[in-house]
């Protein structure tokens, strides 16, 4: 396993690293669902333990995950390998859960979710902290305070690194000047590679304030291994954030069909070829830390793995991107 420094930081994190979203199983947040279908905790030990001994070191947690689940679940899972939480690089977030807050960027609320963060991943300090996304109010009302507040938070050792994670090129532009992280996160995957685009937005950002970018949904939540059937597409829970998505309709699995089977002709077809290439494209941009896809059990940590040891040339790259335009 290779590691890659956050920004400036002493901190190095695993190329392939582990999102635990799925860990928080089903869940909603002010009555919209915000989850993923519900994990076998024997089955994420085992996932993890072969995660480690691969040497993984870099979870990215939020309190938003299972409304504390899976903070508590993954300290939990680590306890029980007998291994330590700051043995590893843990992240967690804070923006999608607002408790009774106006706001979920409220410094009194970013203070207290810091507070229940460190008590249910057993730490006393957090090592990456996100603020969760860039909506800081109708007016940005709110960014002013969030940044003053992590900057306390770093003062008082509570946090090692702060974050910022967005999901526009808008967002991203207005926080960083004033949030000043070292590490910013968002999707990307070879469909959905744009905010890694050269000349785009946020690599600019990157290169100005010589950032690190963590990678999250590489694999397209399962679209870049080709397990879907378009005839008969997956059905998700309520309390699935996946339930009704059109990027798993029948149309959208039709269009795609064709263009994985190129990759495949080329890259190999199994999940595991599929996965490691779908993450060493994204690992292979400037800038990148690491990628972080998500798992539910052993099984998928494997593939996950699988990138660890897979190059790909300039020729390849090219490939990707003109197959899947």
């Amino acid at each position: 396993m290779k590691y890659r420094a956050l920004g400036t930081s002493d901190i190095k994190v695993s190329e392939v690293s582990l999102g635990c979203w799925t860990m928080g199983g089903l869940n909603w947040v002010n009555g919209s669902p915000n989850g993923w279908a519900n994990v076998n905790e024997d089955e994420v030990t085992a996932a993890i333990k072969l995660a480690v001994d691969a040497g993984v070191n870099h979870f990215d947690n939020a309190d938003v995950y299972g409304n504390g689940k899976a903070e508590l679940m993954l300290a939990r899972v680590l306890k029980r390998l007998g291994l330590k939480t700051t043995d590893f690089v843990i992240a967690t977030k804070i923006g999608h859960f607002p408790g009774t807050a106006e706001h979920a960027f409220d410094p009194l609320h970013i203070r207290h979710q810091c507070e229940q963060s460190l008590q249910n991943l057993g730490r006393d300090y957090i090592d990456l902290y996100y603020l969760h996304h860039g909506d800081f109010g109708p007016k940005g009302e709110f960014l002013q305070g969030a940044a003053d507040t992590l900057n306390a938070l770093v003062a008082e050792g509570k946090i090692r690194l702060k974050g910022q994670s967005a999901y526009s090129d808008e967002h991203f532009a207005r926080a960083v000047p004033i949030v000043k992280p070292m590490v910013l996160q968002s999707w990307a995957n070879a469909l959905q590679p744009n905010f890694l685009t050269a000349g785009g937005v946020v690599p600019g950002l990157l290169a100005e304030y010589q950032m690190s970018y963590v990678a999250f949904s590489p694999l397209a939540q399962g679209l870049m291994l080709d397990k879907f059937d378009a005839e008969n597409p997956p059905k998700f829970e309520a309390g699935d954030h996946r339930k009704d998505s059109v990027k798993f309709s029948t149309e959208t699995l039709r269009k795609l069909k064709p263009k994985m089977g190129k990759l495949k002709a080329r890259f190999g077809d199994t999940i595991e070829d599929l996965s490691a290439v779908a993450q060493r494209y994204i690992l292979n941009h400037p800038n990148v830390a690491c990628a972080i896809p998500g798992f539910r059990n052993e099984r998928q940590v494997a593939c996950n793995l699988a990138a660890a040891d897979r190059e790909l040339s300039a020729e390849d790259m090219e490939f990707i991107e003109q197959t899947l335009g």
